[in-house]
């Protein structure tokens, strides 16, 4: 949303649809070009950026998405409103222009966010806006009300198939091989912040749940690999003065196994919101 904004008085219909970019085209990306095309109140799809711009092309036709489709750097100028879903290393070049002038970006890649938090103050700076979705989780809602008051402990386990961890640094440094395993293993004990570093493409819901709550590092976290399971499953328990809760989640792998189908369900809800007449949820 850039720094000249419409009037906060004028009516919606009377907006120019806010025009959004998206920065990959993979299992994430395509599934909101594909919502957008479909119609989603005051929002157009305007460009996109990703490391195979033909094949991006491709696939956004696909949807019937005809759009630019440009590198990272002259992404900006193309629209008001960025969704990020594209490998964490890529945030800050991704992100900066955007906020730089004013404008909103819907994060995915919230791991990253922890060693580049220099793009919130940039926000703050600017007037710009950063926007964590919900993801693959769930509750964050009753997460973020809970914090208001005091909370307790708040602690997540997740339980991953074999091929939805591989790859993961943290496997690679610490010599652990979990291709053979025939039980669940658990592979990793600590906090979120730890986890985004040696898990950076599979534990953005940890880092959602602790900036939700407690702080990344007052969060504790468990993963296992669990080699009968063919979903991912993440369960969260919070104890607070207001509220006790436990929730649990099993998500359908996408076409990418890192990431369940309900991540991108969760961008396109988070982007009706932003000129819906009737809000749910905090």
């Amino acid at each position: 949303m850039s720094s000249d904004m419409e009037p906060l008085d004028m009516h919606p219909l009377d907006m120019e649809p806010l025009r959004v970019a998206l920065a990959g085209v993979g299992a994430v990306g395509l599934k909101v070009a594909a919502a957008l095309q479909e119609g989603i109140a005051g929002l157009s799809l305007a460009a996109a950026s990703a490391h195979d711009r033909p094949r991006a092309r491709e696939r956004l036709l696909n949807v019937g998405a005809d759009v630019p489709v440009v590198p990272i750097e002259e992404l900006e100028p193309y629209a008001d409103l960025l969704v990020e879903c594209a490998p964490a290393a890529l945030l800050p070049a991704i992100a900066r222009p955007f906020l730089a002038k004013g404008k909103v970006v819907v994060v995915l890649s919230a791991g990253a966010l922890l060693a580049n938090m220099d793009l919130v103050d940039l926000a703050r700076e600017k007037g710009g806006r950063i926007i964590v979705p919900t993801g693959a989780l769930l509750g964050l809602d009753a997460v973020v009300a809970a914090a208001e008051g005091k909370i307790q402990s708040v602690r997540m386990i997740t339980r991953k198939p074999v091929r939805g961890l591989s790859g993961a640094p943290f496997l690679a440094e610490n010599g652990i091989d979990i291709a053979t395993i025939t039980a669940p293993m658990r592979i990793f004990s600590g906090s979120p912040r730890e986890a985004a570093v040696g898990f950076p493409a599979n534990l953005n819901v940890a880092v959602a749940l602790g900036l939700a709550g407690t702080g990344v590092d007052d969060t504790r976290l468990e993963i296992w690999a669990d080699p009968s399971l063919e979903r991912n499953t993440h369960t969260v328990e919070v104890v607070s003065e207001s509220a006790s809760f436990t929730m649990s989640i099993a998500n359908v792998p996408s076409e990418n196994p890192r990431t369940g189908r309900i991540t991108a369900l969760s961008v396109i809800a988070c982007l009706r919101k932003l000129r819906a007449p009737l809000q749910v949820g905090t």
